[in-house]
């Protein structure tokens, strides 16, 4: 039978909007907020330097317009939305940032933080993209210290290895509970709804009470898990669902035309793979506290598989293993128009779902309705064919 939804869902669907009030809140209390766009972005050294952290990523059409005025229209969205925002002021969260991070994930990014430094205080980190140890670990361990010296001279802090340990401990902690998130979509039927697990990590970027956002995911993930072992599931069972592992990157911008109707279409999304899935949750930081704290930070950032890494060995692999864990029926990657690394990489995951004997569907489009209808049309045609499959099989 469906369950009703735990208290707190609906805290963290509307924490977007919500936190509006409590970046100003903070501000006027004197307290410095740090924007980022990126899971390469070094949390553990904001939090030691004694900044909040918050999301900036554009995700709505409405200042690209503006955007396009300095920048090129056949941009990325996303780039153009983060940009557009802090040219307008009409985002609080760049508005009211102190420093913004920015990381050297694309092109496109990187040349739009020449013009975002116009706006905004700016430190870029510099990104490695051989995936190695060897030849790139010394590089990026040193643009992580660079990093938090420019924090330290800019906020007149100092920042101890003991307050980095400390917030590396935190952040594992928050990224263990993360992890357990996706893993209620191992369940069968999955415990946890896909367009709730985007909720909830979507949310929590702007909750900015460490200890009672912990507490609260907390309360949600034990309700669900009781729920199911008490026979209360958020989907009717069906043997037949199509289990889905969404993948990609920056697709907060367009879930309402896509996770949304997968899972409306009689979908379960049991798993996200990619910029913010599962990936980043289960690699954590060393906390042997006799290590130089910079170069467990980097060992840590420099194992994320982003599609700018090449060659991506480790994302594939990682690929391979998340269809397995997850026994997903079919694999959607998601990306924007003029994303070139991952809208390339979608053609390495398709020879590893080819593999793995599941189907994949690629969705590339962009923040604006107009394409809604297709992609609904592509979504239903996809599980149907799902569906089919696993009818047979259990015939």
């Amino acid at each position: 039978m469906p369950t009703s939804l735990p208290e707190h869902f609906e805290d963290f669907a509307e924490a977007r909007r919500e936190g509006f009030l409590r970046v100003k809140e903070l501000k006027d209390k004197g307290e410095k907020i740090c924007g980022a766009f990126c899971q390469y972005t070094p949390s553990e050294i904001i939090y030691a330097a004694g900044l909040y952290q918050v999301a900036l990523c554009g995700r709505s059409p409405d200042p690209i317009k503006t955007a396009e005025t300095r920048l090129p229209a056949n941009l990325c969205p996303l780039i153009k939305a983060s940009y557009g925002h802090a040219l307008e002021e009409s985002c609080p969260y760049a508005y009211f940032s102190d420093v913004v991070v920015g990381e050297t994930t694309c092109d496109g990014k990187k040349k739009m933080y020449e013009l975002l430094g116009e706006l905004k205080p700016m430190q870029v980190i510099h990104l490695p993209n051989v995936p190695d140890y060897e030849r790139s670990l010394e590089m990026w361990t040193e643009e992580i210290r660079a990093f938090a010296k420019g924090l330290e001279e800019k906020f007149n802090v100092t920042i101890t290895d003991d307050m980095l340990n400390e917030s590396i401990e935190w952040c594992n902690k928050e990224r263990i509970q993360a992890a357990r998130i996706y893993e209620l979509g191992k369940y069968d039927p999955p415990a946890i709804t896909g367009t709730k697990m985007n909720d909830i990590m979507e949310g929590e970027q702007y909750m900015f009470d460490r200890e009672a956002k912990y507490n609260k995911i907390n309360e949600i993930l034990d309700q669900c898990e009781k729920n199911w072992h008490d026979g209360i599931y958020p989907y009717e069972p069906d043997p037949n669902r199509p289990r889905l592992i969404v993948s990609g990157g920056g697709y907060g911008g367009v879930s309402a035309k896509t996770i949304n109707v997968m899972e409306e279409l009689g979908g379960a999304i049991v798993c996200y793979e990619g910029c913010c899935g599962i990936s980043s949750r289960r690699r954590l930081v060393d906390e042997d506290r006799s290590r130089d704290p910079y170069v467990r930070i980097a060992e840590k950032y420099i194992e994320v598989p982003c599609a700018v890494v090449s060659p991506n060995y480790r994302r594939m692999d990682q690929v391979r293993e998340t269809i397995k864990e997850w026994h997903a029926d079919g694999y959607v990657s998601i990306t924007l128009h003029s994303c070139n690394p991952f809208a390339i990489e979608t053609e390495n995951i398709r020879r590893v779902c080819e593999e793995m004997d599941i189907p994949l569907l690629h969705i590339e489009t962009d923040f604006y309705p107009g394409d809604a209808g297709q992609i609904r049309t592509r979504i239903e045609a996809f599980l149907e064919m799902i569906r089919m499959g696993k009818e047979a099989a259990h015939e």
